[in-house]
């Protein structure tokens, strides 16, 4: 099981609508998706219908240490998709876990009971600097980064996620290395000259950086990812087809790049889809 947290200290970034899509687009090639809702606000817990609702969630498993599929996994729509609820509004689990010894690591040390049943685990993060969002990343193989084409993201992306990773570093004396982190450039209007110098000095400042990465895949700003949203569907079945008269991706085209450039095993199942499955 691939376990992928989707972080950013800064809210506003597009971390929900990644992970919603991201998971969507998975689940449609075929493969078995976890999505794990760790935002108090819970947006992605509410982005797709469910077939089945559990009564706990995410609060029951990581204060509680409960890892029973049926007490706390729900079923989405979407065949394939399942999710983990935020329910956790009051923000306790911070606290929480701010006193546990084993406060960063409880997440990692729970993710064995989900592998079997899993190809790949999504992580959706709080918008700030917390424990919660340490321990998420703990917990991940890779992290991903939504980055939008402005300059106050830029600075924050270099004083919050990549402080906070560079503060996980001791973690390496335990065995854990912080995962590898991919900056997704995201809500990008190619329009504009004031974007594509942002988007050029963010791949040069990071080109020979070895744990960095900006992603080749961009997401562009498109009504296709907020119509997507408000029907409850994974965006590529909304636009699956470059619209006329534009050249740029579809968003079938763009999220399938996304998935294999985050996953290139699983390159052949992923470029494969081309319509809408049944569900």
């Amino acid at each position: 099981m691939r376990v992928v947290s989707v972080v950013s200290t800064k809210g506003g970034v597009g971390k929900t609508t990644v992970a919603a899509n991201l998971g969507g687009i998975l689940a449609d090639a075929g493969l078995r998706v976890l999505l794990l809702d760790l935002d108090s606000q819970p947006t992605l817990s509410s982005y797709y219908a469910l077939r089945h609702a559990t009564a706990a969630g995410a609060y029951e498993l990581v204060a509680l240490n409960l890892t029973d599929p049926a007490q706390i996994i729900s079923t989405t729509v979407i065949t394939g998709l399942d999710l983990v609820l935020s329910n956790d509004d009051q923000g306790r689990l911070n606290t929480l876990l701010l006193h546990a010894p084993d406060g960063r690591l409880r997440l990692r040390n729970l993710l064995d009971t989900f592998r079997p049943r899993y190809d790949v685990l999504l992580i959706d993060t709080q918008g700030a600097r917390s424990v919660l969002l340490e321990m998420a990343i703990l917990a991940s193989d890779l992290a991903l980064s939504p980055i939008t084409p402005e300059m106050l993201a830029a600075r924050e992306l270099r004083r919050g996620t990549l402080k906070l990773l560079n503060e996980l570093e001791p973690f390496r004396h335990l065995g854990i290395a912080p995962p590898p982190l991919r900056l997704l450039l995201n809500q990008v209007n190619d329009i504009k000259s004031d974007t594509r110098m942002i988007m050029r000095s963010l791949r040069e400042t990071f080109s020979g950086a070895s744990a960095i990465r900006v992603l080749q895949t961009v997401i562009p700003d498109r009504v296709a990812y907020l119509n997507a949203a408000s029907l409850g569907l994974p965006v590529h079945r909304v636009e699956a087809r470059r619209l006329v008269g534009r050249s740029s991706t579809s968003a079938l085209e763009t999220m399938q790049a996304l998935a294999i450039e985050l996953f290139p095993d699983w390159h052949e199942i992923v470029s494969s889809m081309n319509g809408r499955p049944e569900d």
